[in-house]
């Protein structure tokens, strides 16, 4: 019985009719569409992009160089060297992230128990030349200068669901 309705089936092109009926109903509806770049789409303030490293109120960066970003990194982005200071804390003298490695999964963010690596709304960057697409500590420190209120506007409104 199966297969005379198969054969039915087939010989109506039933599935063809479904596929033009589908079609059909969404012809005539409203299209969306957003004229990018005039135009832009609201963003999450979950989203995940360009890199950030944030500073405390007082100017001095948060990073304390525990390197579990660099631990946690599945893609191997980033890359962590350190000292230690007179006064005995560990800060960073090198934080690098290869763009071209990071898969934007926001491990590191997740992992930075000082919320000193973060992942800003920037989507819109490019690179024109070999060894741009590698990010390094002073562009990290100045991109969480310049997003600062963004950043901490996001923290908050993520603060119940962390």
């Amino acid at each position: 019985m199966r297969a005379v309705r198969d054969f039915v089936n087939s010989f109506l092109l039933v599935e063809l009719l479904k596929g033009l009926s589908l079609t059909g109903r969404h012809m005539f509806r409203r299209k969306v569409t957003v004229r990018y770049p005039e135009e832009t789409a609201p963003q999450s303030p979950r989203f995940r992009g360009l890199h950030a490293l944030r500073r405390y109120p007082n100017g001095e960066e948060r990073c304390i160089a525990c390197k579990l970003c660099e631990a946690v990194c599945p893609a191997l982005a980033i890359t962590i060297e350190s000292h230690e200071r007179e006064d005995g804390t560990r800060r960073t003298t090198r934080y690098d992230i290869d763009l071209f490695k990071c898969i934007y999964c926001g491990f590191c963010e997740e992992s930075c128990p000082v919320d000193s690596i973060v992942e800003t709304r920037v989507f819109e960057y490019h690179m024109e030349r070999r060894g741009e697409n590698v990010i390094h500590k002073d562009q990290l420190l100045a991109m969480g200068e310049k997003y600062e209120q963004q950043l901490a506007a996001d923290r908050a409104a993520d603060a119940p669901y962390r």
